[in-house]
C-alpha cells in the first residue's frame, strides 16, 4: 500500500480532522457522530444530558418522556399507598386494583397540578409527598417543554446522503463521487464541502492512518436546492491514484464528508457530516438522474428516492 501513499502530502496541520493516527475502527459513523467511546468518568460526568435528550431519535425521545411521566406517577402512588389511602379522601375502597387506580390517577392529577378535587390529601404527611410531587411535576414539564423547543428550533441542515461513494469515470479518467440533497423546505446558500481520506493498512494491525485532503471539482456552490454530485478527480495529485481497485482491497479507506452552509431560515450557518467506509465504495458504477421536469416542464421534480440510485459501467 506504501506505492500509493508515499507520493502523497499528508494533511496540512491547519486541517487536521481531529482523529489520531493510531486510532481504530470507523472514525465516524453515518450519522455524522464521531465513533469515539469515553471512559474513566462516571456518567454524570461523562455525559451532557442535554446534548443526549436533543440528539435522540424522535421516536425514543417521546418514549422516554412518556416512560418517565409514568415511572415517576407510579413511584409516588406506590408512596401514597404506604402512607395509607385513609390519608386520601374520596378512594374508592371496594378492591385494591381500583384503589391502586384512584392512587395513581390522584398522583398524576397532583403531578401535572390539574387536581380536580375528588380525592385529596388528609393529613400532614400525604399533603407533604403532595406538595413535593408537584413541585417536581413543574420541573418536569419546564424541562421538557425547554427540550421539545431546542429540538424544533436547533438548526440543522436537513441533508440526505447516498449510500454509497462511487468510483466513477470522468472525464477520460475516473473519479471518487458521492451525492447529496437537500430534502426540507428549508433554503442553504454558500454550500462548502470538504473531504478528507484516512488510508491504513489491513493486513497490520498496528499501523497507522495517513490522511489526506481531497481536492474536490467544485468545492462551493452559491445555492443548495437539487442535488449536489461531489467528484474528487483520481489523478496524480489524488492518494487513489495508481490502482483505486488494489488500494481498496488492501487498504481501510474511509471518506470523511463535511457540509457547511448558511441556512436563510434559521439565520444561521449549519454543518452536516458523513462517511463512506471501503465495504461502502463503488468500482465502476455511476449515478442515475435523480430531478426531471414536472409533466407541464413549469417545475423541477427532486426524486429524493432516487439519491442512492446507480448503474454499474466500465472505467477507462
Amino acid at each position: 500500500m506504501s506505492r500509493f501513499l508515499d507520493r502523497f502530502s499528508r494533511l496540512k496541520p491547519e486541517l487536521d480532522t481531529g482523529f489520531s493516527s493510531t486510532a481504530s475502527g470507523r472514525f465516524l459513523n453515518e450519522n455524522g457522530i464521531p465513533n469515539v467511546r469515553r471512559s474513566g468518568l462516571n456518567p454524570l460526568e461523562k455525559y451532557s444530558w442535554y446534548h443526549l435528550m436533543i440528539n435522540l431519535n424522535s421516536w425514543r425521545f417521546i418514549v422516554l418522556l412518556i416512560l418517565g411521566y409514568i415511572s415517576i406517577n407510579i413511584l409516588f402512588a406506590v408512596i401514597y399507598y404506604t402512607i395509607g389511602i385513609e390519608h386520601l379522601t374520596g378512594i374508592n375502597r371496594s378492591n385494591f386494583l381500583d384503589e391502586l387506580m384512584d392512587v395513581f390517577f390522584f398522583s398524576s392529577q397532583t403531578f401535572t397540578t390539574v387536581g380536580y378535587g375528588r380525592i385529596a390529601p388528609v393529613g400532614f404527611l400525604a399533603s407533604l409527598v403532595a406538595t413535593f410531587e408537584a413541585f417536581i411535576g413543574l420541573l418536569f414539564f419546564a424541562i421538557a417543554t425547554g427540550l421539545f423547543y431546542g429540538r424544533f428550533s436547533r438548526p440543522r441542515a436537513f441533508l440526505k446522503f447516498s449510500e454509497n461513494a462511487l468510483i466513477a469515470p470522468y472525464q477520460g479518467v475516473t473519479a471518487l463521487m458521492l451525492r447529496l440533497a437537500p430534502y426540507k423546505n428549508n433554503l442553504l446558500t454558500d454550500a462548502e464541502v470538504i473531504i478528507t481520506a484516512a488510508i491504513s493498512n489491513r493486513d497490520q494491525s498496528d499501523s497507522q492512518t495517513e490522511f489526506f485532503i481531497l481536492k474536490t471539482e467544485l468545492s462551493k456552490i452559491s445555492t443548495l436546492v437539487l442535488n449536489w454530485t461531489v467528484v474528487h478527480k483520481i489523478d496524480q495529485d489524488s492518494p487513489f491514484f495508481g490502482g483505486v481497485e488494489e488500494l481498496l482491497k488492501s487498504a481501510n479507506v474511509e471518506v470523511f464528508v463535511q457540509i457547511r452552509a448558511f441556512d436563510e431560515g434559521f439565520a444561521s450557518t449549519v454543518v452536516q457530516r458523513t462517511s463512506f467506509t471501503t465495504d461502502e465504495i463503488v468500482v465502476g458504477a455511476k449515478f442515475l438522474p435523480m430531478f426531471r421536469p414536472s409533466a407541464d416542464h413549469k417545475t423541477t421534480i427532486l426524486d429524493l428516492d432516487k439519491i442512492s440510485a446507480f448503474e454499474k459501467v466500465n472505467l477507462p
